[in-house]
């Protein structure tokens, strides 16, 4: 059904909502705005980030706002753990030779560090980080690694993702697990919505039977 995926990191893989949260607080605090709850980040937040932080902190620079959430970031004492479901999705990919890469938004530096700390650089043949705007990317990721995009698709958690697997011509297969509620993600019609990664590789291995 697919031989190539396309991972977001947070949200999809990762859990690092309690983290992010923190640090878009940090960064409110310091220009003076309110903070938001967990709800309220939830609904509210989108990507390409760089909009969101145009939106409730309007012209200042994102270089400066980049560099008070990171150092947040880093100081959060809460951990960012593998979400349910996800490693164990990753070791059946290995085991029937599905390709797998990761496109995020999340800062390099950062990203590299998780993905050593939580010993998951293995899974991915490439990885794309640092990426605001992942519609500028995915065309190129899919040229370069020459994936077939009827055998390819993107999952993720945010609007963002589903509107970039479309703009990349792959699938594309919200899910749950992450940082936007159920009844937007409905809205953006994904090809797939999925509880968790779990129904995700049932949904796979129930068609490997039937095939």
């Amino acid at each position: 059904m697919y031989r190539n995926l396309i991972f977001d990191w947070s949200g999809t893989l990762v859990d690092d909502l309690g983290p992010t949260l923190e640090a878009t607080n940090a960064v409110f605090g310091i220009h003076g705005r309110a903070a938001m709850d967990r709800d309220e980040f939830r609904r509210l937040f989108r990507l390409p980030y760089s909009e969101f932080y145009e939106e409730h902190l309007p012209g200042i620079a994102l270089a400066d706002l980049e560099h008070h959430f990171r150092k947040a970031f880093a100081e959060s004492p809460v951990a960012v753990t593998v979400l349910p479901h996800a490693r164990e999705k990753l070791e059946w990919c290995r085991e029937h030779g599905v390709r797998c890469f990761v496109l995020t938004s999340m800062d390099r530096d950062t990203f590299e560090g998780q993905l050593d700390d939580l010993n998951m650089r293995h899974y991915f043949e490439a990885t794309y980080s640092g990426v605001v705007d992942k519609r500028e990317v995915i065309g190129s990721l899919v040229e370069n690694h020459e994936l077939d995009v009827s055998q390819t698709a993107f999952l993720g958690d945010m609007i963002h993702d589903i509107v970039t697997a479309k703009h990349g011509g792959v699938a594309s297969v919200a899910l749950l697990t992450g940082y936007t509620h159920r009844e937007v993600l409905l809205a953006q019609q994904p090809d797939w919505l999925m509880a968790d990664l779990l129904e995700f590789r049932e949904m796979l291995d129930q068609h490997r039977r039937s095939s």
